[in-house]
């Protein structure tokens, strides 16, 4: 049994706190709030629970009763803020709630005759305030899952965590409704509680069943009360929906200064009271007894803000500001993405400029260019391709995850629904559309349906999605960087094929990646033996190995990069000329060469200048530089340099010519002019070479003057850098 509470007591309790809490600095927290309400700079008015468990007069069962009883409490501390707040210290301007306020004041003051007993001719509170009040969880408690909230939890406060899949518009929602009557003309009010309510017809008031006149009642909207309202669906994130279940949602419902503050695909924490709302009307004889539930949100936090919205604190900037003058900040960067998964250096550089991108371009006919790098990395199973996606799908503020196979054209782009709430037919976005100015990766890109395929075209490179069902036509923004993994047409990489049978997608798609990157498996006992110690390593201590500098934090990374897409870096007149030459060749290599190894068109000389200018953000510089486009150009011939290194052992270099290469290679690789013999019969040993063909390849280069031979040792000094 619930004891008898004192709600009185319980509001003069709120209206100390309410005046004597008082913040870190000794000011008074919520006074200051009220002030600021008073004088209409802001209207809502956020309880704190944390706040309440500080405050050293309150017994803890009165926080216990705030938070099992929320709904009333609100009210209560409504009406203690009713009292308490102070007369507006600045000139307001003038609003239709305060004009019709002071009309009542004075039809009021005026009308001997107005029987003040009467209850529906008294003013309700509520229709007297212009602030809203809310209770917010404390932060450090933690969330529950959606399968956690159960009937125990009705009428409480409770705080879950979710992912928004569908907003409704905002709609009015009534609040106190405001009737005249034709015959006494005065003003009736009936406050509104429910989703549904019963107008009044006849005058209720005391003066007409007095004079037995049945008074007609006129609804005034201008006077009635209004609350923004939004409908929206959480449901419940993978990592919490058990194996093999089907993740569950919950509708939540937004009012006032709470609406418009998420959309489809944000990750967020919730607030809020969870309470019963019962079918009315015809569904009600359909359903018996059974209600629906939902969350009437009090607080919303994002897990991760948008990179416009990240606001830095004032360590982050110190931070930041020290990392950008760190010469080596490119590489660490790079390197603290996905730092478990062992190499894959300059692959982890392309997807760092995925994240920044580069500025979108307007021109004034209303022409758009993207700035969003899309990236596909095409190889053979085990490289870490899904990993990698994961870890940038983590990072990225806003990403969305799908496979090939499981994403259908209309679960990529948009999908036409009804919409329970208000029985309209409504877009609902598909995994691209959520993907809204964030990565979009898709995996097994290679296994999708050709015709589902196509869906991505236009996202790719208009950045929209054009719809025409169910009578909508519309285009909706996809500006989403789409990051790929596929592998190629056989499942692994046949090297007796050419490329371009090898990827098999078509040349219209591949021409819009910026990067087409191809990862082979090749057996080299050096790097192996590299790769597998790495991986005991990440096995037994649950962490990466030392880099040499500590990793940054996915938030870190997220600080730093929201930073550097502020700036618009443009390209300066002098290297005009500079990329020009270096587009016009590479179109010259590939006429020359007949197997293209890529589709060279001008979108190619587009991802040089958008990477460049990712680079140049990253340096906070304003201009792109030489160096930048240096960068650029190395990735994309990084991006094919298996394949040439294939191509160089398949046009026939002789054994001799080889051996060269791998000890130069090796030279150059530790910065030394001097390698050991044993050192070079090893390394020429693990590619399949013999101690006689290494012999002869000494003496071949020491008669040409290119090294000089130790007579004993027989190890090799190089004689010009």
């Amino acid at each position: 049994m619930m004891k008898d509470v004192d709600f009185s007591r319980d509001k003069d309790l709120a209206k100390d706190f309410l005046q004597n809490y008082a913040d870190a600095d000794g000011q008074p927290k919520y006074m200051t709030i009220l002030q600021d309400v008073a004088n209409r700079k802001i209207k809502a008015i956020q309880i704190d629970l944390e706040d309440l468990f500080d405050y050293k007069d309150l017994d803890e069962e009165f926080v216990g009763r705030v938070t099992e009883n929320t709904r009333r409490y609100i009210s209560i501390f409504a009406d203690a803020i009713d009292d308490l707040i102070p007369d507006p210290t600045e000139a307001l301007p003038d609003d239709d709630h305060d004009i019709l306020m002071t009309q009542r004041a004075e039809e009021a003051a005026n009308d001997s005759n107005a029987d003040a007993t009467d209850p529906k001719q008294k003013m309700p509170s509520e229709i007297k305030r212009f602030y809203e009040v809310y209770i917010r969880a404390s932060s450090k408690a933690q969330p529950f899952t959606l399968r956690e909230v159960r009937a125990s939890h009705i009428g409480q406060l409770v705080k879950i965590s979710g992912i928004v899949t569908r907003c409704s518009d905002v709609k009015p929602l009534i609040k106190v409704a405001v009737y005249t009557c034709e015959e006494c003309g005065f003003e009736i009010y009936q406050e509104v509680t429910a989703r549904v309510f019963m107008p009044l017809f006849e005058c209720p008031s005391k003066r007409c069943n007095v004079n037995r006149a049945k008074g007609n009642l006129i609804l005034q909207l201008r006077a009635s009360k209004f609350l923004k309202f939004q409908e929206a669906k959480l449901q419940e994130l993978a990592e919490h929906v058990p194996k093999g279940h089907i993740p569950r949602s919950m509708t939540v419902h937004f009012r006032g200064e709470l609406t418009r503050k998420v959309s489809p695909g944000d990750v967020v924490e919730l607030s809020g009271i969870f309470l019963p709302i019962p079918y009315t009307g015809f569904r009600a004889m359909r359903a018996g007894l059974v209600a629906d539930t939902y969350l009437e949100a009090m607080s919303i936090s994002h897990f991760k803000k948008k990179y416009e919205e990240y606001e830095l604190k004032g360590d982050e900037e110190e931070q930041i500001a020290r990392l950008a003058e760190d010469g080596d900040i490119y590489n660490k960067l790079a390197r603290s993405l996905a730092p478990e998964i062992f190499g894959h250096e300059d692959i982890k550089k392309a997807l760092l400029l995925l994240l920044v991108g580069a500025p979108h371009r307007k021109l004034k006919d209303g022409m758009k260019i993207r700035g969003d790098l899309h990236i596909c990395l095409m190889g053979d199973p085990g490289v870490a391709k899904s990993q990698l996606l994961k870890h940038i799908i983590n990072v990225a503020p806003r990403g969305v995850y799908t496979t090939g196979k499981g994403s259908s054209g209309v679960g990529l782009t948009a999908a036409v629904q009804k919409d329970p709430v208000t029985n309209e037919m409504v877009l609902e976005g598909g995994a691209l559309v959520l993907a809204d100015m964030g990565i979009c990766a898709i995996d097994e890109f290679d296994k999708m349906d050709e015709s589902d395929r196509t869906a991505i075209h236009e996202v790719m490179e208009q950045q929209t999605v054009s719809i025409a069902k169910a009578g909508i036509t519309t285009s909706l923004n996809a500006r989403t960087a789409v990051l790929a993994a596929a592998n190629p047409a056989w499942g692994r990489y046949d090297l007796r094929r050419t490329p371009a049978e090898n990827i098999n997608l078509p040349p219209a798609l591949l021409s819009r990646f910026d990067f087409l990157w191809l990862i082979l498996d090749r057996a080299d006992m050096d790097n192996d033996l590299e790769m597998a110690r790495h991986v005991v390593y990440v096995h037994q201590n649950r962490e990466s190995p030392a880099l040499g500098f500590a990793p940054l934090e996915a938030s870190v990374l997220r600080a730093y990069i929201s930073a550097a897409r502020k700036l618009s870096p443009s390209i300066p007149r002098e290297l005009e000329e500079y990329i020009a030459t270096a587009y016009s060749s590479m179109r010259q290599e590939e006429a020359k060469s007949n197997s293209p190894h890529s589709y060279t068109t001008v979108r190619t000389l587009l991802s040089i200048l958008r990477i460049s200018a990712a680079l140049a953000r990253l340096r906070f510089s304003d201009s792109v530089g030489q160096s930048d486009v240096d960068e650029a150009l190395r990735l994309m011939q990084m991006s094919k340099f298996s394949l040439y290194s294939e191509d160089r052992q398949r046009s026939g270099l002789d054994a001799i010519s080889d051996i060269y290469s791998i000890l130069r290679d090796e030279a150059a690789r530790s910065n030394k002019m001097d390698v050991t013999y044993a050192q070079a019969l090893n390394r020429i040993s693990r590619m399949g070479y013999t101690e006689a063909q290494l012999k002869e390849c000494l003496e071949e280069y020491a008669a040409l003057n290119v090294w000089q031979i130790h007579p004993n040792t027989f190890d090799i000094r190089f004689i010009d850098a």
